[in-house]
């Protein structure tokens, strides 16, 4: 048996937590793998989430695919690879030459490494020659990326690591149940309170977190922003902003002000529920200290005005002075486990290698000349993710799935899951076999982390090497050799190798250069150094990204970029060095409650489960702490239903029903409804959610929609 230690990543979110996998005895003369801790990585130190200690258990022929699946009379059966794979090429190149290549859709996934996001986007627009490629990380972070931009002229989820987080004077944490969502990183909040800082909470629920917080508001759902703008109103009415710095380090001040000032204390009491002594005392816990964060996560952020709304808090950052300082700033709790490095290399529908933008022609030949073709073939932008599901089965007749599952994950789910069916082809790469990929065509058994070297990007933009421990069982190959062999079928015969490091080795080169530059990075310093934080350019500080290491990066060797663990202490990545303020104003919610949807309803992740729950809900112990979905309501709420604790409630909106059993806690507003998103089914919460798109970062708002909540006939009650 083999007994070396593999030092590796967990498999979930994105906080790439470090683990090691030990080989140990499975009774019948073979060896399975467990989860040891490694104390050695800086992210959490060894302490691991429920979710990241039994991460094995899906490494198991009992829960993943084996074998390729192919739909014959109606049924998926098992098939050999060279039969699925030619199958799945006679379908996309059947669509190409029917309907033309933009036909062909590709959508990826937040948890495909760096070398695969990288490979799949170059897969599309060069094997597939198709605009038409988006990925689940659009309804992650799209609008932290899109304010951030906006702002900073750069996005990475944490401008600065985590370990300054304790560091700080406060933090405001807005939308985020990190207890539940990211239980290791709750410890960065418990430190920071032990070294004198404070933590404000904003959320509508009081979650395990919030319970944590020095001071919790309770918004309702969708009225971040006007939140953010009446705290910045009371910043200049109390003369608490930074003049100096708002003078030397940023531009547009005037506009922000005068959008600020228009929503009074009281206004935004009434928009909100917040009330103005609470206001206040935010406004007073945030400014006293010398240095102070602002830290979102979905909450805000998955909403029609997505991209609004991070921009009124990045506003109030620099109103105070507090970006681009040590132990200050604002951030972005990234959520899938490569959702920073997804994006950053090509999956997403207007981006190239290296953060570059489609559209620009600079980039455009640069990412040409590393890929051998001429810029002119590279196709434009395309959907963002929602608007390609929507248009399956009418402008997109084929669609390639890859670790995605929008069956259970898209808004407004049941119309999507439609729209799939009606798709002329529909091929699916996965590890399990989903919800999605039961609907699909073709199914291919794909390895997963412990079964694979490859990249991975944090949220502190950490890139992190993962480490196969393990050999897949027999009949499992991996993504890229999926898109080899694909791209050979339909005439592309070079340019996807199927050795992670020699696929980092060519993203280095079509990154060097761009917003996301990795060329500085390579295997040998990620093993070293556990891990290195981009931009990274292949040679000392102050080459193209423009962006100096900052405080805590040691002075390069021989050379050699030391990696930026922190952003913008010297200058922001826009041209002139100065952050950028944004004028904004409320604006309502694409759906407000009226009479016949009367409650709010805001959805979200719970501790035992993840995502889509296409992994998690495959893992014993994870179900028996989480084994379905329910519905979050208020007692005032429940008593005016009728309804008892357990009972079967319905959730109804404008695009559909869902059922769950009633869970009755004064822990949420009495005008709103929680419900988690990791179940299909019945119970299935996206079937309810909104679609309406921020009209900037795309991203649906899932986050708040009107509902009216029923008991159900002849199922429970008193």
């Amino acid at each position: 048996m083999q007994t070396s230690v593999t030092p590796t990543h967990c498999p979930y979110c994105a906080l790439q937590c470090g683990m090691n996998l030990t080989p140990v005895p499975d009774g019948d003369g073979g060896s399975v793998v467990e989860v040891t801790e490694r104390a050695d990585f800086p992210v959490n130190r060894g302490a691991l989430c429920g979710k990241g200690r039994t991460a094995p258990a899906l490494l198991s022929s009992r829960v993943r695919l084996t074998s390729p699946l192919i739909r014959t009379d109606g049924e998926l059966r098992p098939a050999g690879w060279d039969e699925a794979l030619d199958r799945i090429a006679e379908g996309l190149s059947r669509t190409r030459t029917e309907h033309g290549p933009d036909a062909c859709g590709v959508f990826g996934g937040g948890g495909l490494t760096n070398e695969k996001a990288y490979t799949l986007g170059k897969f599309a627009r060069v094997a597939l020659g198709t605009s038409q490629i988006d990925y689940n990380g659009r309804f992650c972070m799209s609008s932290a990326a899109a304010g951030g931009i906006k702002a900073f002229g750069l996005d990475r989820g944490l401008p600065f690591p985590l370990e300054d987080i304790p560091r700080t004077g406060c933090v405001v944490l807005v939308g985020s149940n990190l207890a539940e969502t990211m239980p290791p990183a709750l410890r960065y909040l418990t430190e920071l309170k032990e070294n004198g800082g404070t933590l404000i909470v904003i959320d509508p629920r009081r979650t395990r977190t919030a319970e944590q917080a020095d001071l919790h508001l309770a918004p309702r759902p969708g009225t971040d922003l006007a939140l953010a703008l009446g705290l910045l109103h009371l910043v200049v009415a109390e003369g608490r902003t930074d003049e100096a710095y708002i003078r030397e380090r940023t531009s547009g001040w005037e506009e922000a002000r005068a959008a600020a000032m228009a929503h009074w204390p009281e206004y935004v009491e009434r928009i909100t529920g917040v009330s103005v002594p609470q206001l206040r005392e935010t406004v007073r816990m945030f400014c006293e200290p010398e240095s102070a964060m602002v830290l979102t996560a979905r909450g805000p952020e998955q909403q029609s005005k997505g991209t609004d709304t991070v921009g009124a808090w990045i506003n109030l950052c620099l109103a105070t002075g507090r970006a681009g300082r040590p132990f200050s700033g604002y951030g972005c709790l990234t959520g899938q486990g490569n959702g920073q490095g997804g994006r950053e290399h090509g999956q997403k529908a207007d981006q190239l290698p290296g953060y570059r933008k489609l559209d620009d022609p600079a980039a455009r030949r640069h990412v040409a000349e590393v890929w051998g073709v001429d810029p002119d073939s590279l196709p434009g932008p395309g959907r963002s993710a929602y608007e390609l599901l929507d248009a399956m089965g009418t402008d997109i007749r084929s669609l390639l799935v890859m670790a995605s599952n929008p069956v259970v994950s898209a808004p407004r789910a049941a119309h999507v899951e439609e729209r799939l069916r009606s798709l002329d082809f529909l091929a699916v790469a996965d590890v399990v076999l989903s919800e999605t990929a039961a609907l699909a065509d073709v199914v291919l058994p794909v390895t997963q982390w412990a079964e694979e070297t490859g990249t991975t990007t944090n949220l502190e933009g950490r890139v992190l090497l993962r480490k196969q421990a393990i050999t897949p069982p027999e009949g499992i190959r991996s993504d890229l050799y999926v898109m080899r062999e694909l791209a050979a079928r339909l005439g592309v015969e070079k340019g996807f190798p199927t050795d992670p490091e020699e696929v980092f080795e060519e993203l280095r080169r079509a990154s060097a250069g761009g917003a996301a530059d990795y060329s500085g990075i390579t295997y040998r310093r990620l093993a070293e150094e556990n891990g290195v934080f981009w931009p990274c350019p292949a040679q000392e500080p102050g080459g193209p990204t423009g962006v100096a290491a900052g405080a805590g990066a040691p002075a390069g060797a021989g050379g050699v970029h030391p990696g930026t663990p922190r952003l913008f202490l010297d200058r922001f990545a826009t041209p002139d060095g100065r952050a950028r303020f944004v004028a904004v104003n409320h604006r309502p919610l694409a759906e407000e409650p009226d009479e016949e949807y009367p409650v709010l309803l805001t959805t979200g992740r719970i501790v035992s489960q993840y995502q889509s729950g296409a992994q998690t809900r495959r893992v014993d112990e994870l179900n028996a702490a989480a084994p379905g979905p329910f519905v979050e309501l208020h007692p005032r709420l429940a008593e005016r239903l009728g309804v008892v604790e357990g009972e079967p409630l319905a959730v109804v909106s404008r695009r559909g029903r869902a059922v769950a059993p009633a869970r009755i806690t004064t822990a949420i507003r009495a005008d709103t409804v929680f419900m988690p998103f990791h179940w299909p089914g019945e119970g299935r919460a996206n079937t309810l959610t909104n679609p309406a798109l921020d009209p900037v970062s795309r991203m649906p708002e899932f986050k708040a929609c009107a509902v009216r909540v029923e008991r159900v006939a002849g199922r429970g009650g008193r």
